[in-house]
């Protein structure tokens, strides 16, 4: 175990996109940082500025849950304890409409958005319970589209909705535990992700738009203070998105 001091946050899809930019920013901030993601290279870079003794590269496939335990071991074995996760990694899977979608693929869209998620929360939970202290964080990456759909993407629709029942539940179960649960769903943030929008996005109507981007500032901001918050207080859901982008009625 290494002595440093600091909060420890484990961040899933910390390799690119907003994952990176917040795994930067908790670096920054002093937090013993522990990377997950599916390219070890990618994490590697994410890191390439911070101090290593702060930061530990665990290349994870989220899905996996022999993967999960091992990320979850290392972390205690370098760290000692899990004080934040944020749960992060996540894929916009196939995007036909309903009667198109291939069923490997949603299995696939649900075992990365929504098990991978269930999994990290549940591997932080148990750290976070049996800890001394106990308590810490789980913050959950949900999406705009966890409140209305986009067309032609109902598996990402249907794991960011629910997502949020996920989110219910873990700050209802963490209230004995010292555990705030809360989520984040950010719309139209620039990602690789979502780096389309803002050229040509499909709308309900069936016309494409360019729609309104923001930088990844105001998401990494947002996420910081949830993260600061002392656990006697809890953000349950923020909302972060470009301010013109076809959120409330939609299309």
């Amino acid at each position: 175990m290494v002595a440093e001091h600091g909060p420890v946050a484990v961040i899933t899809g910390a390799g690119s996109g907003i994952g990176r930019a917040v795994a930067a920013a908790l670096l920054a901030a002093d937090y013993r940082v522990a990377l997950a993601g599916r390219r070890e290279q990618a994490l590697r870079e994410t890191v390439a500025d911070a101090s290593q003794a702060r930061a530990l590269v665990v290349p994870t496939d989220v899905a996996d849950t022999e993967a999960v335990r091992a990320l979850f071991a290392q972390v205690l074995e370098r760290f000692g304890r899990v004080d934040l996760l944020f749960n992060n990694a996540g894929t916009f899977g196939p995007t036909a409409p309903v009667d198109e979608v291939d069923v490997a693929q949603w299995r696939a869209t649900v075992d990365v958005n929504l098990t991978g998620c269930f999994l990290c929360a549940q591997a932080a939970f148990r750290a976070m319970r049996a800890q001394s202290p106990s308590g810490g964080r789980i913050i959950n990456n949900g999406s705009i589209s966890a409140h209305v759909p986009r067309p032609h993407a109902i598996a990402y629709t249907a794991t960011k909705h629910a997502i949020t029942g996920l989110t219910r539940g873990l700050a209802l179960e963490g209230r004995d535990a010292n555990i705030a649960c809360g989520q984040i769903d950010v719309g139209n943030a620039l990602t690789e992700l979502s780096h389309g929008l803002g050229q040509e996005a499909m709308q309900p109507s069936g016309s494409r738009l360019a729609e309104p981007m923001m930088d990844l500032g105001p998401v990494v901001d947002a996420v910081l203070y949830m993260a600061g918050l002392p656990l006697q207080a809890n953000v349950l859901f923020l909302t972060v998105m470009a301010t013109g982008m076809p959120y409330v009625g939609r299309g």
